[in-house]
């Protein structure tokens, strides 16, 4: 079976696979098997024998001592399913009441499940979206993908005023918190002041202050503003 074939018939476990190594492998790095084995909770063992039935198929590359990137036909599949995710989060929570702390699971179930022809729907009622509600950028319907460049906000100075681009969406709980005081993608927010050696970080943000631990602001993905 040749690549372009292989896409059109993929397993739910090799889409999961897939999915996994393009988040792994952001700017051209390489996936280790330790890693995906990690990100899956999977032993090494079963990791390495997917890895080389990808590499057959032609969905990845494998470099000995260094790891894995996926072809172009392997990124292809990839980013078709983060598309499918990325819509149905953003469906579920614009029409269907869910909370951006707990559409991330269901979205996982509907993705191996939903035709094409529906997502296409979802994504004409939501006006194609360009990010999902954590602000995570949902790819276009020929594959391609733009990645704002972002910062944590761990990372910014203080008396600069940046805006909350995309929050990272692995924890429920933190998210739960994020949102409750108000600190999702668009809004701006402004350091007052940073406390050295992995301190905490005073901000301002919708009139309101707070004062985070570092370990939360580097979850929380700004877009810098030169002007400000």
């Amino acid at each position: 079976m040749n690549a372009a074939a292989a896409v059109e018939s993929l397993t739910r476990s090799v889409e999961d696979y897939l999915k996994a190594i393009y988040r792994l492998s952001p700017e051209g790095r390489h996936a280790s098997t330790s890693e995906i084995a990690h990100l899956l909770e999977l032993s090494a063992p079963s990791v390495s024998g997917m890895v080389k039935r990808l590499s057959e198929l032609g969905l990845l590359e494998h470099v000995p001592y260094k790891g894995v990137q996926l072809t172009a036909e392997g990124r292809r599949a990839a980013l078709r399913m983060v598309r499918r995710h990325r819509l149905i989060e953003a469906y579920l929570v614009a029409f269907l009441g869910y909370s951006w702390d707990g559409v991330h699971e269901e979205a996982e179930r509907l993705e191996h499940a939903v035709s094409d022809t529906l997502v296409e729907r979802m994504a004409a009622v939501l006006g194609n979206p360009t990010v999902d509600p954590h602000g995570d950028p949902i790819p276009a319907p020929d594959g391609s993908i733009h990645e704002p460049a972002s910062v944590p906000l761990a990372e910014i100075p203080a008396g600069r005023t940046v805006e909350i681009c995309r929050v990272d969406q692995s924890q429920p709980e933190r998210l739960r918190y994020i949102a409750s005081i108000g600190l999702k993608p668009g809004v701006e927010v402004r350091v007052t002041d940073r406390q050295p050696f992995r301190g905490p970080i005073t901000i301002e943000a919708e009139g309101r202050t707070h004062v985070i631990g570092h370990e939360l602001g580097q979850v929380l993905f700004c877009a810098p503003r030169d002007d400000r």
